[in-house]
Formats: structure tokens, C-alpha cells, sequence
């Protein structure tokens, strides 16, 4: 069982601020994330969009500032469970939670802190028959989370955005073979990954199947070929495939957080904003997942947030305890 003062759940950009924050008051956390990397939304869904509304920075990548908050963290030693949902929350005890994730991982914390940005992003699924029979490690997966799985295997990826074209780029040089399957002939990503998915296709290293959809997955127990349709001639092929990783963005939901007996409003997390505490004591939540009056959706509101929530925790799990604020310009940042 991992344990930890603070628990988590999101790596976004604001769950990254807070372990800057708690560390300063010499708290340790764990964050549990679905993604398979740290960032949240700006290293999944927009790494390279500029972001203009960040304090000292005319314009910052996403994936730049993400960069920064990880480096800014780096002397709290933060730990991490990715590629996992946290599904249970239970309160063992003034001070004592116990989060267990949909792998089976437990986290001991003395308090929790709900940091999801929109929610929990699940997959969106293409319209293909069968998909459900090969998911959970039977061939079909929705984000790759270790590459090497697919040394030497057939793998049909599908999709046409940032993402996809960088995985095709990536496995053609680890896998047998590699095929990319587009509903269009244009693609959403960055040009350079266009040419080169191109170049590789006219170089036969990979498969390029465009304007075309996915029709339906067959096997026998696990996944052995993937149904392809052309949209415009209806020619319809059976491509032989190890894997099949569909890339068509996430979906934010709630999911498991809608049980665990909050106060919900609208999706989000109703908080106090003294603290950005919840109706459960030792619980919060900060940024885009919670609710109050006035709330603005913005990521320097929610480091905001982050630093309140911090000085409420430390109160919370040091009862009793006196604290004096010292700017860090004075105390300097001190490593664990």
C-alpha cells in the first residue's frame, strides 16, 4: 500500500501547483491519474496550444508549462500511480482515507484532495461492432501506455489527430506492422507529423487507410482482425491485427466521484471557498472540478485555490500545530 499526506486524484496543472504548495509546509503527496502521463488536458488533448492568461508568461505551450510545474515540484519528491481510475473512496478514520484504483492499487492518505479538471476522461469509442469483447488487455486499447507491448505485433491504429499521428510514427519503428485508419484525407495534427505519417506510407513502413471507418472487430477470444469500410467507394477489407488502438479524444465525466457521497451540483463538486474544502471533512476540491458562486474556469484560479487548500490541509492533518507563513523569498525552497 502506497502512502502519503496527500492524495491526489488529477495531475493536471493545478494538481501539479498544489505539491509546490504542500511541500512548502513539509506535506508529501500522490497523485492517481487515468492518463498515462502528468499534464491532464494540456498534455492529452492540446500540447502545443499557447496559453496567454498565465501571470509572467506573454505566452506559455501547454506542454511547456506542464514542463515547469513537474521541474517546480521536483524538490517535494511527488509520486504517481498513471494509466489508473481511482474508483473507491473510504474514510477510515479522522485523518485516514484509503483510495483504491480500478488496478487494484491502495493509497493510505491523511487527506484528500480532488483535483480531475472536468472529470475522469473516458475514450471515445468508435461506431464499430464488438469493441467491448476485446477491451481490458484482449487486444483493444484506448491510450498506450507502454509502447513496448507492441514490439513485433500487428497494431491498427485509428484516428486523426495529434495523437495518432504521433503513435503511427512512433511504432512503425516498433512494431511488425502498423496500419492508420481516417475517416478523411486531411488530418487534425501538426503538419510535420502529417508529412511524416505520409512519407512513411510511401516508403510501405506503414498502412494508410483514408477516408475510411472502422466497421466491426472479430476474434477468437482475443482480438484477431479489424472490419475497415472505404466511405466513399464502400469497399469493405479485413485487416489482421494484434492490437487496435482507436485515438478519437477523451470524454470528461464525473465517473466513480458521482458516489462517493459529495455534494454535487451540475457535475461539479460544490466547495467552501475559505478553504475549497467539501462536505466531507478532510476532502477537497480545487479547479475546473469544483462549483461555487463566481467560479471562473481558469487555470491561475486554480492555483489559486491550490495554495488555500494547502494551508487548510496542513491545519487539518497537524491539529493543534501553530504555523507561521514565511514568504519563499525568504525561507528559500527546502528539499525533503
Amino acid at each position: 500500500m502506497i502512502t502519503t499526506d496527500i492524495a491526489i486524484i488529477g495531475a493536471g496543472p493545478v494538481a501539479l501547483f498544489a505539491i509546490f504548495e504542500a511541500g512548502l509546509l513539509k506535506m508529501r503527496c500522490h497523485l492517481i491519474d487515468y492518463l498515462p502521463q502528468a499534464g491532464g488536458q494540456l498534455s492529452e488533448i492540446y500540447p502545443k496550444k499557447p496559453i496567454y492568461d498565465i501571470p509572467g508568461y506573454p505566452s506559455v505551450l501547454a506542454q511547456e508549462l506542464v514542463d515547469n510545474l513537474l521541474k517546480q515540484a521536483e524538490p517535494f519528491k511527488p509520486t504517481f500511480t498513471l494509466g489508473e481510475r481511482v474508483e473507491k473512496l473510504d474514510k477510515i478514520a479522522e485523518r485516514d482515507f484509503i483510495l483504491t484504483t480500478n488496478m487494484g492499487t491502495k493509497i493510505n492518505a491523511r487527506a484528500v484532495v480532488i483535483a480531475g479538471g472536468l472529470g475522469c476522461f473516458e475514450p471515445r469509442k468508435p461506431e464499430a461492432e464488438s469493441l467491448e469483447l476485446f477491451e481490458n488487455g484482449k487486444g483493444i486499447s484506448y491510450m498506450v501506455l507502454d509502447p513496448e507491448v507492441y514490439r513485433n505485433k500487428k497494431i491498427v491504429l485509428a484516428g486523426g489527430g495529434d495523437s495518432a499521428l504521433d503513435w503511427t510514427i512512433f511504432l512503425a519503428n516498433i512494431a511488425k506492422e502498423v496500419t492508420l485508419v481516417h475517416r478523411s484525407e486531411s488530418f487534425r495534427g501538426a503538419p510535420d507529423s502529417v508529412n511524416k505519417v505520409m512519407n512513411l506510407a510511401e516508403q510501405g513502413k506503414i498502412r494508410l487507410f483514408l477516408n475510411s471507418n472502422l466497421t466491426h472487430v472479430e476474434g477468437n477470444s482475443v482480438l484477431e482482425k479489424v472490419g475497415v469500410i472505404n466511405i466513399k467507394t464502400q469497399e469493405k477489407q479485413i485487416i489482421d491485427a494484434d492490437n487496435l488502438i482507436p485515438l478519437f479524444g477523451l470524454s470528461p465525466k464525473l465517473g466513480p466521484i458521482e458516489n462517493w457521497g459529495l455534494e454535487i451540483d451540475k457535475n461539479a463538486i460544490v466547495v467552501n471557498t475559505e478553504d475549497y474544502s467539501t462536505n466531507i471533512d478532510g476532502v477537497y476540491a480545487i479547479g475546473d472540478i469544483n462549483t461555487y458562486t463566481n467560479k471562473l474556469k481558469l487555470i491561475l484560479c486554480g492555483f489559486h485555490e491550490a495554495a488555500l487548500m494547502s494551508h487548510s490541509v496542513y491545519k487539518y492533518i497537524n491539529p493543534g500545530v501553530k504555523y507561521t507563513m514565511k514568504y519563499t523569498t525568504v525561507n528559500g525552497i527546502n528539499e525533503f
